[in-house]
C-alpha cells in the first residue's frame, strides 16, 4: 500500500476533505482556542492534507521570478538562479505563521473533539481511500451530471414547447 503521504498528495484540493469535515461539524460557535485545540487542528490538517497544496507556492513564485529575470539577462542565469534560490529559502520560515493561521481557522470552525474525530477518520484506511479517490469521484460525478443536465435541458425544452402549443401560444 502506498504511504499515507503519497496518497494525500494525490488530493488536488482541500475541498473534498472540507466537505467531509462539514459532516462532522455541528453548529460552529465562537470558542476559546487552547493549545490542545490547536494541536487537534494541526492533526486534522495533517490527516486531510489541508495545507499540502500550499507547498508549491514558494517554488512557483521563485520559478516565475527566475524566468522573468533570466529572460532579461540570460548571460547571468546561474547567478540569478542562485540568488533567487537563496532568497526563497530565507522566506521558507514564513510558512510557520501561515500554518498557525490555518490551524486557528480550523479551531474556530470545529471543536477540539470534532478535530480529533476528523483526524482519526482521515488517518484510517477508509479516510485515506476517500482522500485518494476524491479527485476521480469529482470527475465522474461531473461527467454524469453533465449528461443528466443535457437530458433535462432537452426534455424540458420539448415539454415546454408541447405545452405552449397545447395552450395555443405558439
Amino acid at each position: 500500500m502506498k504511504s499515507v503521504t503519497a496518497l494525500k498528495r494525490k488530493m488536488k484540493t482541500g475541498a473534498a476533505a472540507m466537505a467531509m469535515c462539514v459532516m462532522f461539524a455541528g453548529n460552529a460557535y465562537a470558542q476559546e482556542i487552547t493549545p490542545e485545540h490547536i494541536k487537534a487542528a494541526r492533526g486534522a490538517m495533517e490527516a486531510t492534507g489541508a495545507t499540502d497544496r500550499l507547498d508549491g507556492i514558494l517554488p512557483e513564485i521563485a520559478t516565475f521570478i527566475k524566468a522573468g529575470l533570466i529572460a532579461n539577462r540570460p548571460d547571468i542565469e546561474a547567478e540569478i538562479s542562485d540568488i533567487v534560490n537563496k532568497v526563497a529559502i530565507s522566506l521558507a520560515p514564513r510558512r510557520g505563521p501561515l500554518e498557525n493561521e490555518v490551524a486557528t481557522i480550523y479551531g474556530n470552525k470545529f471543536t477540539q473533539e470534532e478535530l480529533e474525530t476528523i483526524q482519526v477518520f482521515f488517518s484510517s484506511e477508509t479516510g485515506i481511500k476517500f482522500l485518494n479517490q476524491t479527485p476521480l469521484l469529482f470527475r465522474e460525478v461531473d461527467e454524469v451530471s453533465k449528461v443528466w443536465r443535457e437530458g433535462i435541458v432537452r426534455d424540458m425544452g420539448k415539454a415546454v414547447q408541447e405545452k405552449l402549443k397545447e395552450a395555443g401560444l405558439q
